[in-house]
C-alpha cells in the first residue's frame, strides 16, 4: 500500500469535484462562488424575504384598513329561532346553556339576540347582547331580556 493508492471508502466522498484545491483542478481561485457579494463569502445566510436589495414585497405592497384589537364578535340568534326552540322544547327561559345544549350555538361565542322573524311565545332570554328591536319585541310578548 502507498500514498498514491489511497482511496476513500465508497460512498463517503459526495462529489468526484475538489472545489478549491488551485488553478489545477480548474475550480480554485472563487471555487466557484462567482466574484465578491455576500454570498462569496463564508457564513452567508439569506434572511427570509429578501429580494437582493429590492425592496421586499411585504414592504412594497400597501397596507390598508385598521384592525381594532378590542373587537369582540357575536354569534347572531334571531328571534324566529328563540321562536322554534319555544315552541318545540317547551321553554320559558332560553339562556346559553340551553342554546349551546340544543345545538343553536356551538363553542363559547358571545350571543346576540337580533329581531328577524316574530316572537309569539313569552320567554325570558339571557344574551351577551340585543338589537333594539328584539329586545322591544320581546317585551311587547311579556318577556325579559337579561344581559349577561
Amino acid at each position: 500500500m502507498k500514498l498514491n493508492n489511497l482511496k476513500p471508502a465508497e460512498g463517503s466522498t459526495h462529489s468526484s469535484r475538489r472545489i478549491g484545491r488551485g488553478p489545477g483542478s480548474g475550480l480554485g481561485g472563487t471555487s466557484t462562488r462567482g466574484h465578491k457579494g455576500a454570498k462569496s463569502r463564508s457564513g452567508y445566510k439569506k434572511k427570509i424575504g429578501f429580494e437582493g436589495g429590492q425592496m421586499p414585497l411585504q414592504r412594497r405592497v400597501p397596507k390598508a384598513g385598521f384592525k381594532n384589537i378590542n373587537h369582540k364578535e357575536y354569534y347572531p340568534v334571531n328571534l324566529s329561532q328563540l321562536q322554534k326552540l319555544a315552541e318545540d322544547k317547551n321553554l320559558t327561559k332560553i339562556g346559553l346553556s340551553e342554546l349551546k345544549e340544543f345545538g343553536v350555538v356551538k363553542g363559547q361565542k358571545l350571543v346576540k339576540i337580533l329581531g328577524n322573524g316574530e316572537l309569539k311565545a313569552k320567554i325570558d332570554v339571557e344574551a351577551n347582547a340585543f338589537s333594539k328591536t328584539a329586545e322591544e319585541a320581546i317585551k311587547a310578548v311579556g318577556g325579559n331580556t337579561t344581559i349577561i
